[in-house]
C-alpha cells in the first residue's frame, strides 16, 4: 500500500519545469506530459454549451472539475470534487474523538493524536460521485493521495466478534430525514460487509496530497474505501460500529440506489442496488494541437480490476490503441494519451473505450441496462470537436 509517491504539478513548476520548458516528452513522465507544451494549443469541443463553467468553492455548495484542465496526476486540494448531504461540520481536532463501537471485544475511542500515533499508510485512490454524468462533462471525480491508518488493523485492535456483519460508518454531518411522515434527525451514514473492511486497502485518512484533510473534504477523518464510489468514503468520521444486521440508512437504502433491469434467473425484473464498487469508465477530456499533430487525453476509473487496454475511435474508424500511464497504481485514476497524427480538417467525433484483464469491455450507451436512476454512469461518451 505504500506506493510511490508522484510529484504534483506545483511542484513541478517550483523544479523548472514550466510551460514551454517541458522538452522532449519522451524523456518524461507521462503525468508531467498534461501541462501544455511551448506553442501547444488546446483545441475546443463542440459538445460543450458557452455558459458551460465550474463553480467556486464555497460553503454548501457542489464543486466539480473543469475535465479539460486536468494537468497533473494528483488533482490539487481546492480542486478536488465536492458533494455533501448535509452540513458542512467544522471538528476541531482537540475535541475529536472516533468512536468503535458494537459488536466488538474492545471498545475504543480516539484521539487524532493516537490514531497518528500507529503506523502510517498511504495510497493513491481516485474516485467519483455516483451521479457523475455527461452534463458535467464527467467533472466529479479527482484522484489523490491519502495518508492515514489502516481500517484492518483498528478493526482486529477492536476485536470484532462473530455475527457481526456489517460495519456501519457515520459521519459528524446530521439532517432531519422523514419516513412516513415522522421526522428523525440522522447523521450521515454507510456501511459495508465486514469481509470488505477488514480487506488491506481502505484507510482512515487523515491526510490529503502531504497535507492535513482540509475542511470540505472531511477533516479531521475520514474514510477511504478504494474502488468504490465517492459516497462509500465518509467524511468528518467519528463513529464505526459492527453490527448484526442489514444497515438501512438513506443514503444506503433508499438515496444512491440504482434502479435498473437486469436478467435474473431468466426473468426480467427492475432491481434496486446500492451504489458501491466503481464501474468500469473512460471519458476523453481534452484535445490539443503541437507541432508533431493532434493529441487525445482521457482519464479511467473502475474498482482496482487491472486494465488490458484503452482506445480510441476516430469518426466511424477502427479502434486504436491509446497509451495508458504507466506509473499509474491499482486504485489512482488511468490517464490516457492517444497521439492522432492525421487529423483532417473538419468535423469530427471521437470516444474511447477501456477493456479489463477479465474482457470486461466499457458500454455503449446503447448496451447500458435500462435504469431510471441517475446514479452509475459509465458509458462510453462521444466528444464532438471541429479541426480548423
Amino acid at each position: 500500500m505504500n506506493e510511490q509517491p508522484q510529484q504534483p504539478r506545483r511542484d513541478i513548476l517550483k523544479t523548472g519545469l514550466a510551460l514551454g520548458c517541458v522538452g522532449a516528452a519522451s524523456s518524461l513522465p507521462f503525468w508531467s506530459r498534461l501541462a501544455l507544451a511551448q506553442g501547444e494549443q488546446i483545441v475546443p469541443f463542440t459538445d460543450v454549451p458557452e455558459t458551460f463553467a465550474v463553480p467556486p468553492v464555497i460553503p454548501g455548495s457542489v464543486h466539480f472539475l473543469d475535465t479539460r484542465a486536468i494537468d497533473s496526476f494528483y488533482t490539487p486540494n481546492d480542486d478536488f470534487y465536492i458533494v455533501q448531504h448535509y452540513d458542512q461540520p467544522a471538528v476541531a481536532e482537540a475535541d475529536y474523538r472516533l468512536h468503535i463501537t458494537g459488536m466488538i471485544d474492545n471498545p475504543l475511542a480516539l484521539t487524532l493524536a493516537q490514531l497518528k500515533e500507529r503506523p502510517k499508510v498511504e495510497i493513491n485512490a481516485g474516485f467519483e460521485c455516483g451521479g457523475n454524468r455527461s452534463a458535467l462533462f464527467h467533472g466529479l471525480i479527482g484522484n489523490a493521495r491519502w495518508g492515514g491508518v489502516s481500517l484492518r488493523d483498528l478493526l482486529r485492535e477492536a476485536g470484532t466478534q462473530d455475527g457481526g456483519i456489517e460495519v456501519v460508518f457515520y459521519g459528524a454531518d446530521k439532517g432531519t430525514e422523514s419516513i412516513r411522515d415522522a421526522d428523525a434527525e440522522q447523521n450521515f451514514g454507510r456501511s459495508m460487509t465486514v469481509s470488505d473492511a477488514m480487506g488491506s486497502d481502505p484507510i482512515l485518512a487523515y491526510e490529503m496530497n502531504g497535507e492535513p484533510l482540509p475542511h470540505y473534504h472531511g477533516a479531521p477523518l475520514r474514510l477511504i474505501m478504494p474502488g468504490w464510489y465517492g459516497v462509500a468514503n465518509v467524511k468528518w468520521l467519528n463513529q464505526i460500529h459492527v453490527q448484526d444486521r442489514r444497515f438501512m440508512g438513506r443514503f444506503q437504502a433508499r438515496d444512491y440506489v440504482t434502479l435498473a433491469r437486469r436478467d435474473i434467473g431468466g426473468v426480467e425484473r427492475w432491481e434496486e442496488r446500492s451504489v458501491t464498487k466503481m464501474r468500469l469508465k473512460s471519458s476523453i477530456v481534452r484535445v490539443t494541437r503541437g507541432t508533431a499533430g493532434h493529441t487525445i487525453t482521457g482519464f479511467v476509473l473502475n474498482d482496482g480490476t487491472p486494465l488490458r487496454s484503452v482506445e480510441v475511435r476516430i469518426d466511424a474508424g477502427p479502434w486504436q490503441p491509446a497509451e495508458i500511464d504507466s506509473e499509474s497504481t491499482q486504485y489512482s485514476w488511468k490517464l490516457f494519451n492517444y497521439a492522432w497524427t492525421d487529423a483532417a480538417p473538419g468535423e469530427h467525433t471521437i470516444v474511447s473505450r477501456v477493456t479489463d484483464v477479465n474482457g470486461q469491455v466499457q458500454a455503449t450507451e446503447a448496451e447500458m441496462p435500462e435504469k431510471r436512476t441517475r446514479w452509475e454512469n459509465y458509458g462510453q461518451f462521444p466528444r464532438t470537436l471541429r479541426i480548423a
